[in-house]
């Protein structure tokens, strides 16, 4: 399964205003609610219970908040980034500039593990976390994602 087919433009934030783990999922929540009928706040509320259980903050600048709803017909990725880099509780305690988010419906297992692989696979690359973090618009990063997914 390839983020190119679950990726909608209009869930890209090219530059996160927040500056904390909870405006960040707000914002991501707010655009990736305008792609589905969940409501950003109930978007919101579960990416937060799914932190209580564990960090998404992966390391290396990335986060992959993710989570189950039902009223998520499909899978559906969302992508924030932060210039200035956002204390999230990660994994090596550094700042993250990379969010991949992450919405499955509740009977989605095999789907969302996929999709999760799909994405650290493609975070395992230097130069597409370079690009990624020296894009300007939401359209160069949409770009950047098609291309380098066209590729595995």
């Amino acid at each position: 399964m390839k983020i190119s087919q679950l990726l909608n433009k209009n869930s890209i934030i090219a530059n996160l205003k927040a500056s904390d783990k909870k405006g960040v999922i707000d914002e991501l929540a707010l655009a990736v609610s305008k792609t589905t009928k969940a409501s950003a706040e109930k978007i919101a509320h579960v990416l937060m219970e799914r932190e209580k259980l564990g960090s998404t903050g992966i390391g290396g600048s990335i986060a992959i908040p993710h989570g189950k709803l039902d009223l998520v017909g499909s899978i559906i990725v969302g992508f924030g980034l932060s210039r200035e880099g956002v204390e999230y509780e990660s994994l090596d305690n550094k700042p993250v500039h990379i969010f991949f988010l992450l919405l499955t419906s509740e009977n989605s297992t095999g789907g969302h593990l996929k999709v999760l692989a799909q994405i650290s696979k493609l975070l395992k690359l230097d130069h597409f976390k370079k690009d990624l973090l020296a894009a300007e618009s939401a359209d160069d990063i949409y770009d950047i994602i098609m291309d380098q997914d066209e590729d595995f």
